[in-house]
Formats: structure tokens, sequence, C-alpha cells
């Protein structure tokens, strides 16, 4: 059972000293794994052998099968396949020999993720790890849940604990659906990302005052500030911070990680909202009987929108981190928690230069995002 990140190219490499041709066919499902053949490919590829040798790539035709649809709900146990990074894919190879047909060849049951691996990594890298994050130090606002996205398959348990004592553990059983192969693993059971945004997605209305942001300030509504995750490659030690910040508004970017994982960036320090329209024009003919009136504007606007682009300020991160910005620069799906909604958004910065606590001291990124739609609604 290989992994296949769907971003990446993914390899299928047939060699006989007398193959002639190669028959590929591809099948793309949910659920659970198929313990034989099923004969519903969605791709049949066939390829003529040279110098005795066949090589599929198949990564592109498998992604178009990954809808990856984040609403602002990370998909849980019994979820829906719209909002899961994975599938199943089934292959069977059919190799045509000097002397004939050859008995087709299955592999059953490989994943696939919708994530990606750095040429460093090499050709079809695996990534067989529970831990589906590059970084050990979390930071977060102090009165939000913190997710750790996890492979079941691979994990065994995930604690919780703050101040030396035990707040929540999870520990992986039983057979999992391909849907639910990352799993977000999270003391909270179910609401929104702050007090405010749990208070709203229950029908009620937020009053800000001073009491609210006393008690705020005094309690840490989700404690955990280590959590350990047992998997294949070992306890991976997860530090967090709970940061508290009453000056600016805090705002959430999840984006798809390198693993195939929906994961949260918090940026905690000053924003700014700007938007750019454009529009196109027309002369009109605004002459009646041979006279017209000044008031009539000749140059009219055909049609007028607007972009509104969002520039984030992190605030101070660890140089650990570094990896994490990285995977929000090269992710091709990211959303922002906004106003209560699960907005879509692209990066617009193209560049970043990695800092360092050496030359840098304290490591603030700015990035800009444009939200991913007009301003004014023109979905016909």
């Amino acid at each position: 059972m290989a992994k296949i990140n769907v971003l990446s190219p993914y390899f299928i490499n047939v060699s006989d000293a007398a193959l002639v041709s190669v028959q590929l066919e591809i099948e793309i499902y949910t659920d659970y794994a198929n313990t034989s053949w099923q004969s519903s490919p969605q791709y049949t590829l066939q390829s003529t052998a040279i110098d005795n040798k066949v090589t599929f790539e198949i990564s592109e035709l498998i992604k178009d099968y990954i809808k990856a649809e984040f609403n602002g709900d990370y998909p849980i146990l019994g979820a829906s396949t719209d909002e899961a990074t994975t599938r199943y894919v089934d292959y069977r190879i059919t190799e045509t020999h000097t002397g004939g047909v050859q008995a087709p060849v299955d592999s059953l049951a490989n994943r696939a993720y919708y994530g990606y691996g750095y040429f460093e990594d090499g050709a079809n890298p695996q990534f067989i790890q529970g831990y589906l994050q590059s970084n050990n130090k979390v930071l977060k606002p102090d009165d939000s849940p913190l997710r750790v996205a996890v492979d079941p398959t691979n994990t065994t348990s995930v604690a919780f604990f703050s101040n030396g004592q035990q707040t929540y553990s999870w520990s992986a059983s039983g057979t999992y659906r391909v849907q639910d192969h990352v799993l977000y693993i999270s003391n909270l059971i179910s609401g929104g990302d702050s007090f405010e945004n749990r208070v709203v997605q229950d029908g009620g209305t937020y009053e800000d005052n001073v009491c609210i942001q006393d008690f705020l300030d005094d309690y840490i509504i989700y404690p955990v500030d280590t959590v350990y995750v047992s998997g294949t490659e070992g306890v991976t030690i997860i530090n967090v911070d709970n940061i508290q910040e009453c000056k600016y508004p805090l705002y959430k970017l999840t984006f798809i990680n390198k693993f195939g994982a929906y994961q949260n960036l918090w940026f905690f320090k000053n924003s700014q909202l700007s938007m750019t329209t454009k529009k196109d024009m027309y002369k009109a003919n605004i002459v009646e009987n041979g006279s017209y009136n000044t008031y009539n504007a000749q140059n009219r606007i055909l049609t007028k929108n607007g972009d509104q682009k969002l520039t984030l300020n992190s605030g101070y991160y660890p140089e650990s981190n570094n990896e994490l910005f990285k995977q929000l620069f090269l992710s091709e799906k990211v959303w922002i928690e906004y106003n209560n909604q699960t907005l879509g958004v692209n990066i617009s910065s193209s560049n970043i230069t990695y800092k360092t606590s050496l030359t840098d001291k304290l490591i603030n990124y700015t990035i800009e995002l444009d939200f991913a739609f007009n301003t004014i609604n023109n979905i016909r």
C-alpha cells in the first residue's frame, strides 16, 4: 500500500527484457479499501515500451478526484467526502511481451493525499508518519482550541497536557475510511475558534465589555501547553504558546500543508484592508434632436467591480516555524476566517525571505492576500 502525493509526480515503472507494451487501469474511490480488483476504472492508459521500459505518471489524474473543499468545519469521522483530502487508488498493470499478454498484476489500497514532496525528498516520497505537520511549536490565541492533524493508521494516541495535567486524550481504534486518514484531534468537541465566534455560531449576540475582557484575560478556555503524539515515527512533542492579544483583531488562515492536511496559522498583529477597482467603459450616444444635456455622461461605465486585499502581520514567531510559512506560500488552497465566515483567499505575496533569530531578532512575517472573489457578486 503506497502513498501518493498528488501535487508531486507519482511514477509507475514497468520493465522487462521482452516488454512490448503496457496497459494501466486506475480506479479512484472513497470509504473502505477494496480487497480485489473491481473492474470499474476511471482511466485506462496504453503505452508502447521504449528500450523495454514504460513509465506512467498518474498524480494529476488522481488530483481531479480530490475536492478538498474547506468550509470552516474540520473533517470528522463520518463527514462527507467533499472536504476530505484523501482517496484510495487501485491500479492494474497488464503487460504485453513478445510471447503474448501476461496475467494482470494488481496494486490495491494505495492512498492518495492532496500533498507534495520537495525536490530533496526524491521521487514518490512516502511520509509514513502519524503527525501530519512540520512544526513542533504552535502559537494560538489563548481562548482558541488546538487542532493536531494525524494519520490514524500510523498513530496510536494523542494526549493534551496543561501544567503537567492531562486535559484530553485520543486513541486510535478500529478501521478507518480513507476520508478519515487525516484526523484533526482537538480539545474542542464542536464550535468555533474564539469565544465570540462560538457565541455567534450558537445564535447569540456577542457584546464586548470590560467584564468579558477581564474573564478572557484571567482564564484560558481550552488549556493546553504540551501535546504528545505517539506514532510510527516515535513520540512527537508539540509545545504550545497561548497568546493573549487585546489590541489587534486576530486572523486565522487555514491552508493545505505538504502532507495533505488542513493546518492553521494565526496572525496576531496589525492588519490593513484595501480595495482596487476595475471597469469597462464605452461612449454613449447622448444626442437627441440635434442637442444634448450636459448632465448626461458621454463616457459611461459598462461594468465595474472591485478586488479586496488584506495585509497581515504574523506577530513574533519562533525560527522553527519558518517551514510553516514556506508551506503556506506554496499551498494551492488557503482560507481565512473573516467576520465569522470562512472565505477563500490567494496569497498575492510572491516571495518570502526566511528570517532567523540571529539576524532578525524578533521574527515577524508580513503577507498580502487577495480575497478570491469580486467585491460585487457577479456569480451567474
